[in-house]
């Protein structure tokens, strides 16, 4: 069991300046170090001072180690228009409208207040520089199938109506399912109801690569960044094309093919901004269930690996893996898939987890370096860890957010946030403005 003595001597507290939000910045920061590829995690997809925290740390980093690009768990279409919008080459007005893109379920988890204050500071640093020094914001997830298969053909309508014609007759393939749902078009083909559209979009990919040079030529002063947008939205296709089929042969297989996705999408974004020969520094944004090290989880146990855990083994000591834990508060999260946001209850974490052993720590909101030996130490032996995606089902709490971990391989850095608050959607629903009535749990009266 691990020592809570001596976490107690060995975590730091995060002051405040205020008592609102728990951002000592320069204490995060420092532990960070001098990794250049920064994975900023959450505990959930809905709680405030996760994004908070996250938000203020790569602020910081942007200022004063020349950070140069947000990555985040975002489809790429929604994150280019922002990208777009940050560097002064859209015609959105403001940061909400730059944030328009992100309306699938769940729009909060975008389309909040702290992103959408990020975003507006973002464009305020990057005004005052010159193009090429401007941070940029980029997308690395794979569920905007149609999305981007819309994106490459106006760009080469704009670029080569020719291959615009053949690339709307290969993605025409999606078509025959008869619905745009990508997961009916996976159902379909893994029940030999039409052919797969494997060979189609990998034609269209390597058709567009063969054409890199051109197509960035002729494109003026933004040809390049515009054609590295279309590339990932070719292969964007071509790698949601193989995730939707392989959703019905099991868990593991689909996500690892995302999780490998959005690391080669950052390996490709690392490579965009080091055109100029300039080392690239970033930050990701995402889940911890995604920027945990797999490998010290029992979701690696099962077969399944991450981005955390492909990251250190692409980047090694360049990368610093950064997990949020909390043990109560409130969360915004719906009840089930597609339902409107709510804000609720919390409940608090439960005996054997790592939010519980931290709670007993006293300290309500503190930083571990998970890289000092004593640290490791402390931490020996396996813990449950909760993660709360954008649905919560406190009901059964331990099936549905727990799994076992190995707490001190998992990440480089944890910080603990005893109690935490809601995250704040642009658009609040009446279950989110209202919130659910006090918790009665155990006893349910």
């Amino acid at each position: 069991m691990p020592s809570l003595d001596r976490l107690s001597l060995l975590s730091r507290s995060l002051a405040t300046s205020d008592g609102s939000d728990p951002h000592d910045v320069d204490a995060i920061v420092d532990a960070i170090g001098d990794a250049r590829i920064v994975l900023l995690g959450e505990a959930s997809h809905g709680t405030h001072e996760f994004y908070a925290t996250r938000a203020a740390v790569t602020q910081r980093l942007i200022e004063t180690r020349g950070f140069r690009a947000v990555t985040i768990e975002g489809d790429w279409p929604d994150a280019r228009r922002v990208d777009r919008f940050v560097r002064a080459i859209s015609s959105d007005a403001d940061a909400d409208m730059a944030l328009a893109g992100f309306r699938r379920f769940p729009q909060w988890m975008w389309r909040n207040t702290v992103v959408h204050d990020f975003v507006a500071w973002l464009r305020r640093w990057n005004d005052d520089r010159e193009p090429g020094a401007r941070c940029g914001f980029y997308g690395l997830d794979l569920y905007s199938l149609h999305a981007s298969i819309d994106a490459v053909l106006r760009y080469l309508e704009r670029v080569d109506p020719g291959a615009a014609r053949r690339a709307r007759e290969r993605y025409s393939c999606f078509e025959h399912v008869g619905t745009t749902d990508p997961q009916a078009y996976g159902f379909a083909v893994s029940r030999s109801l039409v052919e797969a559209c494997e060979d189609d979009v990998a034609r269209q990919l390597a058709e567009l690569r063969h054409c890199a040079d051109e197509y960035a030529a002729s494109g003026g002063a933004g040809g390049h960044d515009d054609f590295f947008s279309a590339e990932q939205n070719a292969r964007l296709v071509a790698n949601a094309e193989r995730y939707y089929r392989s959703m019905f042969h099991g868990r593991a297989s689909s996500w690892n093919l995302r999780d490998t996705h959005m690391v080669e999408t950052l390996e490709a974004v690392v490579e965009h901004l080091e055109r100029d020969g300039e080392q690239a520094r970033l930050c990701v944004w995402a889940h911890n269930s995604h920027l945990g090290d797999a490998r010290a989880t029992q979701m690696g146990r099962s077969g399944e690996l991450n981005v955390g855990q492909l990251a250190r083994e692409r980047f090694g000591s360049a990368t610093c893996l950064v997990g949020f834990t909390t043990y109560t508060g409130t969360v915004t999260a719906a009840h089930d898939w597609d339902e409107p946001a709510g804000r609720r209850t919390v409940r608090p974490g439960l005996s054997g987890s790592t939010e519980a052993l931290f709670h007993r720590v006293g300290d309500p909101r503190f930083l571990l370096d998970l890289r000092q030996a004593a640290v490791r130490e402390a931490l020996q032996g396996a813990l449950l860890e909760r993660a709360i995606g954008v649905i919560y089902r406190p009901e059964t709490e331990r099936q549905s957010h727990y799994f076992h971990v190995d707490l001190p391989h998992q990440f480089d850095v944890v910080i603990h946030y005893d109690e935490t608050r809601a995250l704040e959607p642009l658009e609040r629903s009446e279950g989110w403005v209202q919130g659910e009535p006090p918790e009665t749990y155990p006893f349910a009266v």
